[in-house]
């Protein structure tokens, strides 16, 4: 096994922590709610999916960080804090839209 300092063992746990806890909310949500049916529902799912992924990456680039892996790992990585913008940009305008809504009644 590969030498890891002290704090890289904590950062790799509470990462494979925090993936698997990204995961078991999507498996939850995935069979107990028809979450592809709404904006919210689409949202949360792919919230969930792009920080476990992104908790994921954590663990691997831990693993391996050097050579061909990392350098994939790496683009992984850059696709899923876009990803994550993009959720979160598209979570405003839900907000701006439900506050509209609500002002006009």
């Amino acid at each position: 096994m590969m030498q890891l300092s002290p704090d890289q063992w904590v950062n790799m746990i509470a990462s494979g922590v925090a993936a698997a806890a990204c995961a078991g909310f999507a498996l939850v949500y995935h069979l107990r709610a028809p979450w592809w049916r709404s904006a919210v529902g689409r949202n949360l799912m792919l919230l969930a999916a792009a920080l476990g992924g992104l908790c994921l990456y954590t663990v691997l680039i831990i693993m391996w960080p050097e050579g061909c892996p990392a350098t994939v790992l790496r683009g992984v990585r850059t696709a899923l804090v876009l990803a994550i913008a993009v959720v979160m940009m598209q979570r405003t305008r839900m907000v701006i839209r439900a506050q509209r809504a609500d002002s006009s009644e």
